[in-house]
C-alpha cells in the first residue's frame, strides 16, 4: 500500500502539470529535427530540466541531455527514463519542416514529453526522497537511421564515431552509471488496444553500394560504355532471388533503394548508388543475409564488367524486452486499464537502437496508444493527448516506484537475473568490427 500512496502522489503531480506538458509535446511536434541536429529540441529539454531545478549535462553525442537525481533512501540502482529527440524524413506530411522534410511521424515528441512528465512527477511530488537508488532522465539523439551520408561526414570529421545516438552514447560512457532503462513508444491501434509490448524486434546492418561503370554516348556509342545502372538492377534482382533462402522465423527484411541512377539520359550511367538495410531477428540471421547481399552486389558488377564499392555500416542490435521489466510495466498498466486493452505482441520486424542497450542491460519499450495513421507515414497524427503524453509518464513513474522501493529489491532482482549478451567493451568492439568496405571488380 505504501507504493500506491507514492504512485498517487506522483500521478497527481503529473496531472497538475498536464497542460504544460502537452504544450511542450506539441511544440516539439511542430519543430521536428533530424538526428544529431536536434539542437532546438535539446534546448527545450534543458529549459524544462532547469525549471525542475535539475542539474544536467548537455551536448552528449552532439545533442543529448542527461539529468540524474539521487533518492535519499541509500545507494541503489540507477534507472534511466529515455526519450528520443529526433524525427524522421516524411516530406509530404502536413506538418513536415518545409526546408528539411523532417516530421515527427514516429512519436518521439511524445517520448520526450513523457520523460519530462516522469521527472516532474517524481521530483515535484517529493517521491524521490523515499526511493533507494537514482533516476536518470535522458534525452538521446539520432534513433532514426537516416541521412547516412551526413552521418558519415560527421564521422569523417571526428564529431561522432557511431551512426546511432545510443551507440555513440554507450561508447562515450554516458550509460556507464545506468543499470536499466525504460521508454514508451507511440502506437496506433484500431482494435481497442491501448498498450502493446513486443518480446523482441529485429536488428539490422546498413549497406551502401556504388557501381562504377564507363560513360559513353547512349545513342551513338553505347558499346563503348559499361552500364552501372544495369549492374545495379541485376544486383537487386539477385537480392530478390535470395528471399526464399531466408527462414520465416528469422524475420529477415531487405529493402533497398536507388539513391543515384545516372546523370543524363543520353549518357550510359557510370556512377550508380544504392542503399539498404538488412534486418533479422538474430545476429546469425543478419550475418547470413548480409553475406548473401554482398554476393548479389558482386554478381551485378561481374555480369556487366563493372566495379562495385561495398560499404557495410553498423546498424542496431536486435531488441530484447526484459521479462522482469515487462511484468512491472504490465502490472502497473492493469491497475488502470482492463486486460482487454493489453496486447502481448510477440516479435516485431522493425528496429531500434534500444536493442543495443538491451545487449548490455535490462530494458523495456511498450507501445502506447493515442496516435492514428501509419508510423513513418504522411497520415501519422496524435488523436489523444492524454494517452500520448500523460499516461506513459504516469506508468513509467509507477514502475520506478515499484523498482526502487523496499531497498530497490525488485530492481536488484531484475539486474541480478539479467543475462547480458555483451559487456560495454565487447559491444564497442563488435560495432567497430561491423564497419568495413571492399571494392570488387567485375
Amino acid at each position: 500500500m505504501a507504493n500506491e500512496h507514492l504512485k498517487q502522489r506522483a500521478h497527481g503531480t503529473i496531472d497538475d502539470a498536464a497542460g504544460s506538458l502537452v504544450e511542450v509535446g506539441w511544440d516539439i511536434f511542430q519543430h521536428p529535427e533530424l538526428g544529431f541536429k536536434e539542437r532546438r529540441t535539446a534546448g527545450v529539454v534543458a529549459r524544462e530540466f532547469g525549471r525542475l531545478g535539475l542539474g544536467f549535462h548537455e551536448e552528449l553525442a552532439l545533442t543529448g541531455v542527461k539529468a540524474t537525481v539521487q533518492g535519499r533512501g541509500g545507494n541503489g540502482p540507477n534507472i534511466a527514463i529515455i526519450g528520443e529527440l529526433d524525427s524522421v524524413l516524411v516530406a509530404d506530411h502536413p506538418d513536415a519542416d518545409p526546408e528539411t522534410g523532417a516530421a515527427h511521424c514516429c512519436g518521439h515528441n511524445a517520448q520526450i514529453t513523457a520523460m519530462l512528465g516522469v521527472a516532474t512527477g517524481l521530483v515535484r511530488s517529493g517521491v524521490l526522497d523515499e526511493l533507494t537508488g537514482s533516476v536518470t532522465f535522458f534525452a538521446v539523439p539520432a534513433e532514426e537511421y537516416v541521412e547516412l551520408e551526413e552521418r558519415l561526414a560527421l564521422r569523417a570529421a571526428g564529431k561522432t564515431e557511431f551512426l546511432g545516438g545510443k551507440s555513440e552514447l554507450v561508447k562515450l560512457g554516458a550509460f556507464d552509471d545506468v543499470d536499466m532503462a525504460l521508454m514508451v513508444h507511440a502506437g496506433a491501434f484500431d482494435d481497442g488496444t491501448v498498450c502493446s509490448l513486443n518480446t523482441s524486434s529485429n536488428g539490422f546492418v546498413g549497406k551502401q553500394a556504388r557501381f562504377v561503370g564507363r560513360a559513353a554516348h547512349a545513342g551513338g556509342a553505347p558499346h563503348n560504355g559499361i552500364n552501372a545502372l544495369y549492374a545495379a538492377n541485376l544486383a537487386l534482382e539477385a537480392i530478390n532471388a535470395q528471399r526464399e533462402t531466408f527462414k520465416d522465423d528469422q524475420s529477415v527484411r531487405i529493402h533497398p533503394i536507388l539513391t543515384r541512377g545516372g546523370d543524363l539520359v543520353n549518357v550510359i550511367p557510370n556512377d550508380v548508388r544504392l542503399e539498404t538495410m538488412i534486418r533479422g531477428r538474430t545476429l546469425d540471421a543478419i550475418v547470413d543475409a548480409d553475406a548473401k547481399v554482398d554476393r548479389a552486389l558482386r554478381a551485378g558488377a561481374l555480369a556487366l564488367g563493372a566495379e562495385v564499392e561495398i560499404t557495410s555500416l553498423p546498424g542496431y542490435l536486435p531488441l530484447r524486452n526484459d521479462d522482469g521489466l515487462s511484468e512491472v510495466f504490465k502490472a502497473n498498466f492493469l491497475e488502470h486499464f482492463p486486460e482487454s486493452a493489453w496486447e502481448a505482441a510477440g516479435h516485431g520486424s522493425w528496429s531500434t537502437d534500444l536493442g543495443d542497450l538491451s545487449a548490455i542491460m535490462p530494458v523495456v519499450e511498450p507501445n502506447m496508444a493515442g496516435f492514428a495513421g501509419t508510423v513513418h507515414g504522411s497520415d501519422w497524427r496524435i488523436i489523444d493527448d492524454d494517452l500520448a503524453y500523460i499516461w506513459p509518464a504516469k506508468l513509467m513513474a509507477s514502475c520506478v516506484i515499484d523498482l526502487l522501493t523496499d531497498g530497490a529489491a525488485r530492481a536488484r532482482e531484475i539486474i541480478d537475473s539479467y543475462d547480458a549478451e555483451m559487456t560495454r567493451d565487447e559491444y564497442i568492439a563488435f560495432i567497430r568490427a561491423a564497419s568495413r568496405s571492399e571494392t570488387f571488380s567485375g
